[in-house]
């Protein structure tokens, strides 16, 4: 495929910050209706995640002139939206906190931008909704984001969740592995198979959601009475590097030893080191190994069981 050239991937992004910037009413004059800027929120914003901060701790973080911050801070306190006091431990230093008023106007004003933002969503399709998501949480990330993101939630399945796991596999395998479409085909014949057979007291799936997006899964399936089988454990890119696969199995390592089963076993491949990884971790050993040829690739299929 070939590559954009480095004057249209700029044009590019000067473009969907065109598109963006109006699609979200930041030039009108009042962001979303109110009488602040654009700037002037986003100060309220972090004044209110804040009990106490002051104007520099504000300038470094916002990566805003110290000049241009002060005047913004003043005209808050003409509005009585801010109060500053002497800290303490420093008389030098002045301490910067909202209001009743400034709580108010933030309150009000946070509400405007989720309004706006579920109205932005509420256009799109749940699946839509989901890719946009993710393409946003890529962007933060390649773009150096702070890397402080919300906790991952582990639920049960539920409809549509079924669809994505078989989508994602395939996907993604095709991407970092170059699998072929034969593998997407085993893996909706394993959550079809899921779904029919169904035993909640004996099987399980875990889908790992953060912020209303799936970034994992895992499902433990019965092989017999005593056997379980762990199945179809996949994290998203943007969760990579946070521990969610691990806690996935741990997660399906405590519901099976809890239902009675005497082993849990897995099939995975020998070039998926980081779930080989956490496999050993867990307690799983390596039992045997067998090459075969699947998913359009040569590869050495390996045989994993952990005693419970």
């Amino acid at each position: 495929m070939a590559q954009a050239r480095p004057d249209a991937r700029v044009d590019a992004v000067r473009g969907f910050n065109r598109f963006y910037t109006q699609k979200i009413g930041v030039l009108q004059e009042g962001l979303l209706a109110s009488p602040f800027s654009l700037t002037e929120a986003r100060l309220l914003y972090e004044l209110a995640q804040r009990r106490e901060t002051t104007a520099s701790g504000l300038c470094r973080d916002l990566g805003l002139d110290a000049g241009y911050a002060s005047r913004l801070l003043r005209r808050f306190e003409k509005q009585q939206l801010v109060a500053r006091t002497r800290s303490a431990e420093d008389g030098r230093q002045s301490l910067l906190a909202l209001t009743a008023a400034g709580g108010e106007a933030f309150a009000a004003l946070n509400q405007r931008s989720r309004d706006a933002a579920a109205a932005l969503l509420g256009a799109l399709s749940e699946t839509e909704q989901d890719q946009l998501v993710q393409a946003m949480h890529g962007i933060e990330r390649l773009l150096g984001g702070s890397g402080e993101t919300a906790p991952c939630r582990l639920r049960p399945h539920r409809p549509g969740d079924m669809g994505w796991v078989v989508s994602r596999h395939g996907a993604i395998y095709a991407e970092e592995f170059g699998w072929d479409e034969s593998f997407e085909a085993l893996v909706a014949k394993i959550v079809a198979k899921f779904i029919r057979h169904l035993d909640p007291a004996r099987e399980r799936c875990w889908i790992a959601e953060r912020d209303g997006e799936r970034v994992g899964s895992v499902f433990v399936v019965q092989q017999s009475p005593r056997v379980a089988k762990l199945r179809l454990l996949l994290v998203e890119y943007s969760a990579r590097g946070t521990g969610l696969g691990a806690r996935l199995v741990d997660e399906a390592v405590r519901f099976a030893r809890g239902a009675g089963y005497r082993k849990l076993g897995l099939w995975t491949q020998s070039i998926l080191l980081p779930a080989r990884r956490i496999y050993e971790k867990a307690g799983f050993r390596l039992k045997r190994e067998e090459p075969h040829h699947s998913f359009g690739q040569d590869l050495v299929g390996e045989f994993w069981e952990l005693k419970l």
